[in-house]
Order: structure tokens, then sequence, then C-alpha cells
């Protein structure tokens, strides 16, 4: 593999959700380790699952995994990197300034953008601190879907900035509060990012012209950051000698490989490695050591079992469509099809005359590529970071700073510039969505889990201001997490794969929504192998792998299911979409049925 080839002490794994980056990265630890090198493995992702990989409990802390000698590993914890910052600001002031003023400020700090500086404080001082990772020669970072990691990598130098021009000095004693202290460690992090003796970032992508693109997107905005030693991974490439005269098999090489050829200019020339798929799932420790090897055997596949419909998702849209309106939120891990799972709920109720309002949170949103066209009855927008931060500023200067003297305007000005304030713009966008809900069908293609969850956190943080706020007086009010957590205007769709990793993480993520008072109304088995005909023994034998995994969300975690099947081509276009939302499968039974 070209990207092992004399690696540098840091190594990042990024792209779009779902490429394989976390199984990349931790086979990549393993390889190191084996070859004498003492390897230290972190995830930035706030939906890690790193653990679950290498089935032990990580967490918060360097943990020796006991399976590979001299390889360690770390999850960066937003929710516990937090409450450490939000102890470190509050603690000094408990006991010295009045409860209520400290009760403020630690609801000021409850919020997202806490949560990410927070995680950015430790991220940092993996990259800079010696005393960390000196027992460590190679430090591998599994890094979070790509909007998150932009924003991620983008920090350092966005906080370096903010402090030299001496921003946010007179204000803000919550998420901003001690950067101030941090301004040397972020200088050196830039440094160590931009320094390709130091770091090389490796962009995994699958042969799709969305994932393509999105690589040439992550390629270009990194290296206008100063990222340019870059290397380029296509995993999950069909074996064409694998297809065989399956037409299933067939249709996906030949998309794969019209995928590499139209790749994208800016691609071709970074050194570029291909890894087969698999026909195992890549978890545990003997898979990972099979990822990054040229072949893997395929064992011989049983008869085709006895099968058993399955729902199809236009059923599930049949039950939506019966409240005429109301908001549903397709949530899931990235890569798992959330977009086009959206695309076609909101396709199919456009179609049955309903008026839908299709939108994205995801700030790598494909929602325009994968519908493709116009419907009556459907819009189509997205929540643009850069766009509602820009309304939102221009918003307060009109509003507040009208009435305003030349100082105070410049103070508010100084407000707007914090990096902060693009959590309350988007926040406030994400819930003049939700308002609509109350009229028509508002169908949302929310970011990768991780992503989503800090949003709702953010929701979470207003709604226990307002509540503070309200308490005793008397008036009504409903706030955007109320909505959420009312079934009869809300309806959460989790979207998976039929493999461990998805379904766990949606699992979790279920636990999440439960926790916050969102109890999730279906779950959407996407591109099941084992919900159509195949003779190709590699599709076989993945066919055979998803019937644990269907049988668990089936029987364990969802009320309601619909399974949708691979497709010979790809689900682009309204007329695809409906035929997608209303394709039927049907499932082979697993032992456990018989």
């Amino acid at each position: 593999m070209k990207f092992l080839s004399k690696p540098p002490r840091f190594l990042f794994f990024t792209g779009k959700g779902g490429v394989g980056k976390t199984s990349i990265a931790c086979a990549t630890a393993v390889q190191l380790a084996a070859s004498g090198q003492r390897v230290l493995l972190v995830s930035t992702d706030p939906a890690s699952n790193v653990g679950q990989v290498f089935g032990v409990t990580i967490g918060n802390h360097v943990t020796v995994i006991p399976a590979v000698p001299r390889l360690s590993a770390l999850e960066i914890d937003p929710q516990a990197a937090a409450q450490a910052y939000r102890d470190r600001i509050v603690g000094p002031v408990r006991g010295v300034l009045p409860d209520a003023v400290v009760k403020g400020i630690e609801e000021q700090l409850s919020g997202a953008c806490t949560t990410e500086i927070a995680a950015f404080d430790e991220f940092t001082a993996l990259l800079t601190d010696a005393a960390l990772t000196l027992d460590h020669e190679h430090i591998i970072f599994d890094t979070a879907p790509t909007g998150h990691t932009i924003r991620l990598l983008q920090l350092p130098g966005a906080w370096s900035g903010f402090l030299d021009e001496g921003k946010g000095d007179a204000s803000c004693l919550g998420p901003l509060a001690g950067l101030e202290k941090q301004r040397t460690q972020y200088a050196a992090a830039v440094a160590a990012l931009a320094d390709p003796a130091r770091t090389r970032l490796v962009l995994v992508a699958r042969a799709q012209a969305a994932s393509l693109r999105e690589a040439a997107r992550t390629h270009g905005e990194l290296a206008a950051i100063g990222l340019s030693q870059q290397y380029l991974v296509i995993n999950g490439l069909f074996p064409p000698a694998e297809a065989g005269s399956d037409p299933l098999a067939a249709a996906i090489c030949q998309r794969e490989q019209a995928a590499l050829t139209a790749m994208p200019a800016d691609l071709r020339p970074m050194p570029i490695d291909h890894i087969a798929l698999k026909p195992f799932n890549l978890v545990g420790l003997e898979a990972l050591r099979h990822l990054l090897v040229a072949s893997t055997p395929i064992s011989a596949t049983s008869a085709v079992q006895q099968k058993i419909a399955t729902p199809s998702l236009s059923a599930l849209v049949d039950e939506i469509a019966l409240d005429g309106h109301g908001l549903v939120m397709l949530m899931g891990k990235g890569g798992v099809g959330k977009t086009t799972m959206a695309a076609a709920v909101a396709v199919e109720l456009a179609h049955r005359g309903l008026a839908v309002h299709l939108t994205t949170s995801d700030p790598a949103a494909h929602l325009t590529e994968t519908l493709h066209g116009t419907l009556p009855h459907l819009s189509v927008s997205r929540i643009d970071p850069h766009e509602v931060t820009e309304q939102y500023r221009a918003h307060v200067l009109a509003s507040k700073g009208a009435k305003l003297d030349a100082a105070g305007r410049a103070l508010l000005e100084e407000d707007l510039r914090s990096p902060c304030t693009e959590e309350i713009a988007v926040f406030q966008a994400f819930s003049r969505v939700i308002r609509e809900a109350g009229k028509k069908f508002v169908v949302m293609d929310t970011a990768p889990t991780g992503h989503t969850l800090l949003l709702l956190d953010a929701t979470g943080a207003y709604h226990r201001d307002v509540v503070r706020q309200m308490e005793g007086t008397g008036l009504h009010f409903t706030t955007p997490m109320q909505q959420l957590q009312d079934s009869k205007q809300t309806k959460v769709l989790l979207v998976t794969l039929a493999e461990t990793t998805p379904v766990l993480e949606a699992a979790n993520l279920q636990a999440d929504l439960r926790r916050a008072g969102i109890e999730p109304w279906a779950w959407i088995i996407n591109n099941s192998v084992a919900a159509t005909e195949v003779s190709a023994p590699l599709l076989r034998q993945r066919a055979g792998n998803e019937l644990r995994e269907i049988d668990a969300v089936l029987t364990k975690h969802a009320k309601r299911y619909a399974v949708v099947p691979l497709l010979k081509v790809e689900p682009v276009g309204v007329e695809r979409l409906l035929t997608l939302c209303q394709a039927l499968s049907s499932v082979k039974k697993s032992p456990a049925d018989r």
C-alpha cells in the first residue's frame, strides 16, 4: 500500500461517512504494530466505534489493546471532554459568585460549541504535547465524517487567528474562556498539520461518483489550509473476477469502473491504493489483518433458504402520510444512505399530492445530486452553516446593532465573529424548519450520527434555558425539543445497513435519543444483499452474513421496519427514487426463524 510507505508520525484517515475510515485506520494500526512500531490509535469521531471493531471498551484515556502488542487506543469522548472543560471554567467561581450567576455560566457552557472546543483541546494536545505521546512512534487519527473533520482540522488555524486578531477578549466567559492560555498549543498544532514530514492525510473513498466528488472537495479544502501530503484509498472495490454471470454483481462492477473512469481530475495525480470488497464484516482482529491483503478466499455458500416477505419503504410512507403533515427525520451512521432514503420518502409523499419540504443539515450534503430533478408539491433546501451564519450576523447587526453607539456596535461585531456564532445560527435555522412541519411534511436528511447529536445537544440546551426563563410566568410555550419528543409531530427513522457496526451504532443512537425523550419511530435496513437474488459467491457470502444483523433489528431494536434491497441501478433521480421506495423485498429465513 502506497499510503503505508515510509509513514510519518501522524496519519489521518478521513472521507465521506461510511467509506471505511475506521476499518482502514484500525488495520493500519495493527499492521504498523506488527512491524514492531509502537502505535496509538485515536478516534476524534463523536460517534466512535473503534472499541466495537476491537471488541474492547476504550474511552477517553489511553487503553492497551491486549490482543495486539505495541498498540493502544484512545477515543476522544466529546461529552467527557466538555464536562472536564466546564469544570475548569466553573470550578474557580463556584462559591465566589452568586448561585444564579454560576447557573447561568453553566447553561452557557452546555451547548455544542463547548463540546467541540473541548474535544479540539484534546486533539491539539496529542499533536503538540510530546509527553502525552512519548511512548508511541505513530499516532493514527480515525477522524469523523468529512464535514466534521474539515471543521476540526480548521480549528487550530481558526482559533489561532481569532486570538492573534484580539477577538473575543471582551466577552464570552462561556465557551471561549481560557482560549488565550492555549495560544502556543494551537500555533504548534497548525505547524504539525502543515508539515508533510510529520503528517500524512489519507482520503478514503468508494468507487462511487458522490464519494469521489466528496474526496475531491476534501482534497481542495485541506490543501487550502496547508495539508498537502495527501494519499487516496479507494475502498470496497468489487473484484471483477467475482462477478461471473450474476446480473447484480456485473452491474456493481460496471458502475464502479465508470465512476473510476470519471474520477475528478484533482484526484488523479495523488498516490492511489485500491482495497477489494471483502466477504466478511470488518469486526475483530482476524478481519483487520486480512483487510489490507490483496485477496481473501471466499468460502462455499449453502443453498438458498426459504424467504419471507419484508415491508417496503412505501409501506412505512403509508403510515406517515395518514397524518397529513409532520417532521420526518432520517438519522444514522455516515454512509448508510440517509440522503437517498430521505429523498425517497419525500418523493413518495409528494407523488401522492402532499406538500413536502425536503431539507438537510449535513455539512457534506448531496440532496440535489440524489434528487436530480423536480416534482410538483416538493421543495428542497439546505441548512448551509456559512450561509445561515452570515444571515444571522446581518440580522443581529441590523436589529440590536442599530440601537448601539460606535463602541457598542464594535463590541457586538466582535462577539459575532466568534466561531461559536455558527452554533446559534444553525440551531435557529433548524428551529425554523421544524416549525414548518405544522402545515406540511418536512423531511430532514440529518448529518452523520455524531454531528446530529451535537445539534440535538444545542436543542436541549435551548429548551432548558427557555424553561428556566419561563418558570413561574404561567405562559404556554413549546420548544423545538418538545416537538421532537412528540411522536404525533415527529417521526425519527433510523437508517442502517445489515452489518455489525452500523446496526450497533444505530442501536446506540436509539438509546441516546430515548435518554433525550425522543422515541425512534421505525428502522430502515438499506442496500440489503440478503433481500435480493444473487449468485456471485462474494455476494452470497455477504448475504449470509447479513441474516444475523437483520434478525437483531427485527427482534431486538425496531418497532417498525422496512428492508430496501441493493439495486442494480443507483437510485438517482425522481423515477428511480419512486422505484426504490416501492421495491418489494424478501429476506432469507435465519436458523432462528425456522
